[in-house]
């Protein structure tokens, strides 16, 4: 228990939380956007843009030193992976099949971080495998429970939901090693280049629609979802990067890959959706994987 109070795993959970419930309010707001790729863009653009400014008045506040060198580079690139991956996975979500989708992403991230950390740290040991594997089926009965009112996932949707875990793996990869700069610059440098990709990518779709590009309406409900999705967004990011610092890598990323649970009790409190049996046996799963990876 006092790995838990004090190591990197709360700040992993919180991490989840907190990411949870920016995906929420991402994937509303790109549903009342239109559930277009446009539509997500311009929803990233626009929570990004508000990002940036805030980190930039911290990072001015503290003082903080401009990353050179491979901290700026993987920070960089960090940007460019996230701004792709939340695109495609805002629309998965904006599609209706929101469980499978966040289960889908959450379970390739966590697997991909897990093998980097493997790679770089050693054996986590066999306890602490065991409560991976057990997370990963908490994550899948909790997200993946089924949801009345969702569409069926059809194919596009599915390969936009692995296109987002993967981009999700590789981007937290990244931050990790952007890391060694602190822990505000890196998501400094990683807005400054998803803003770059999203705009490039609009901007193309621009020039080749005949049309001029897909409509996008910033009505009141999308404005405050991209705010509230920025806000939670940001602080799991700072909240993951501190996590990654103060302990392994896996750890952090399986524990914080449950986020899927607060975006299913967010919306029982938010929009009176019940979770399913299967949603709880699912969380009552992922409280176990908790005590074995943190003991």
């Amino acid at each position: 228990m006092e790995m838990l109070l004090h190591g990197n795993a709360l700040l992993a959970l919180a991490a989840a939380v907190l990411w949870g419930g920016g995906d929420f309010s991402g994937g509303m707001g790109v549903k009342h956007a239109g559930g277009t790729m446009g539509a997500a863009l311009r929803v990233i653009l626009l929570s990004h843009s508000v990002s940036l400014a805030i980190l930039l008045i911290l990072v001015w506040w503290r003082g903080d030193a401009f990353p050179h060198g491979a901290p700026l580079i993987w920070g960089l690139v960090a940007g460019v992976t996230a701004g792709i991956a939340l695109a495609c996975f805002y629309v998965a979500l904006s599609r209706g099949a929101m469980g499978a989708s966040a289960a889908l992403s959450g379970l390739l991230a966590a697997a991909i971080l897990a093998a980097v950390s493997v790679v770089q740290e050693g054996s986590p040991g066999w306890l602490r495998v065991a409560g991976f594997l057990v997370a990963g089926a908490a994550i899948w009965l909790i997200a993946a429970g089924e949801n009345p009112e969702a569409k069926p996932a059809d194919r596009g949707t599915v390969w936009l939901a692995v296109a987002g875990g993967v981009g999700f793996g590789i981007y937290f990869v990244a931050l990790k090693f952007a890391g060694t700069a602190g822990v505000i610059w890196p998501m400094v440098t990683a807005r400054m280049g998803s803003l770059t990709v999203c705009s490039l990518l609009v901007a193309g779709m621009a020039l080749t629609s005949k049309r001029g590009g897909p409509k996008f309406r910033l009505t009141r409900p999308v404005f405050v979802a991209a705010i509230g999705a920025v806000l939670l967004d940001t602080s799991g990011n700072l909240l993951f990067i501190e996590a990654t610092r103060a302990g392994r890598l896996d750890v952090a990323a399986v524990l914080a890959s449950l986020y899927p649970a607060s975006t299913i009790l967010l919306a029982a409190w938010t929009l009176h959706e019940k979770p399913t049996r299967r949603q709880g046996l699912g969380m009552a799963v992922a409280v176990a994987a908790v005590v074995m990876i943190t003991i």
